[in-house]
């Protein structure tokens, strides 16, 4: 016997009435999920369902819901989902990456690296940071630009840090472009076993040191810092209450980068780096997404 085919549920509604209409359709799903479209505004409520769903009765639940709510009946969709092959959609949704020098890659690549660039082989994997995002590909570039002006080296205070460190992308780029030790650390102990796999796969594991801890207040940091590179690609929040910890732990000369933070949210993070007497070297836009360079 065939498995039943599996089918889409889907209604834009208010914020206000996200988790009602959610929990009216979810009667009739699987799995229930909301997202925001917009912020303070829309939200999705997305549904699945092996079999498909009873069209007359989920349309009139939802129409006497937002006649309750006083709300215009909100469009629904119910359709059918397409069956996907997951391996070969996986990979066609993370091809080869180009920032700068860099050319990020799956394991899937059967391709070579080019020559001239650096090849950086990243999986899509349980820890942030393959390339594709803005904020990430943002820092490869500002890496890139580094490269050719920054010194780096394996005595103290001529090293890196890798803070938030997720998938270890942007330290293992550290370690492959410059050749020196450097630190990774994350709150996360799946991002430091994905890190650690990550840097071995990419012949680096003997330069790079991954950590679980409490951001700049783990040991590993402070034992082998100051540091004359800090990648921080985290959020805007943690990036402006972390800057006098940055400020602290970088050499004079030394350079940050950091990222994760929108084109709205540059001015907070900026001046709570500036406050800690550091300067705006460079801005990497990346659509919605701002990478920052700042020195010391």
């Amino acid at each position: 016997m065939p498995a039943p085919k599996l089918w889409r549920i889907a209604l834009a509604v208010p914020e206000a009435y996200a988790a009602a209409f959610a929990e009216a359709v979810g009667d009739h799903a699987d799995a229930v999920s909301t997202f925001e479209l917009e912020e303070h505004v829309t939200w999705l409520v997305e549904a699945t369902v092996y079999g498909e769903p009873d069209r007359p009765r989920l349309t009139a639940r939802v129409a006497v819901l937002a006649q309750a709510l006083g709300i215009p009946d909100p469009v629904l969709v119910i359709e059918e989902v397409p069956p996907i092959d997951w391996v070969s959609h996986t990979y066609q949704a993370f091809p080869p990456i180009r920032a700068g020098r860099y050319f990020v890659h799956g394991s899937h690549h059967e391709g070579v690296v080019p020559a001239g660039s650096i090849g950086l082989q990243v999986d899509a994997a349980t820890a942030f940071g393959t390339g594709e995002h803005g904020s990430t590909k943002g820092c490869l570039l500002a890496l890139d630009r580094l490269s050719r002006r920054v010194r780096l080296g394996g005595g103290p205070g001529q090293g890196a840090l890798d803070m938030g460190c997720g998938s270890g992308i942007l330290a293992i780029a550290v370690a492959k472009t410059w050749r020196v030790p450097v630190v990774a650390v994350d709150i996360d102990p799946e991002a430091v076993r994905v890190t650690r796999e990550n840097a071995r796969i990419n012949g680096v594991a003997n330069l790079l040191q991954a950590e679980g801890g409490d951001g700049y207040h783990t040991p590993v940091v402070r034992r082998r810092g100051p540091y004359r590179l800090i990648t921080a690609n985290i959020l805007a929040r943690p990036l402006a209450r972390m800057a006098p910890l940055l400020a602290r732990n970088l050499v004079p000369g030394g350079v940050a980068v950091l990222a994760g933070l929108l084109a709205r949210q540059e001015k907070h993070v900026l001046q709570a780096h500036r406050a800690q007497g550091l300067h705006l070297i460079a801005r990497i836009p990346m659509g919605e997404w701002t990478t920052l360079i700042v020195g010391r």
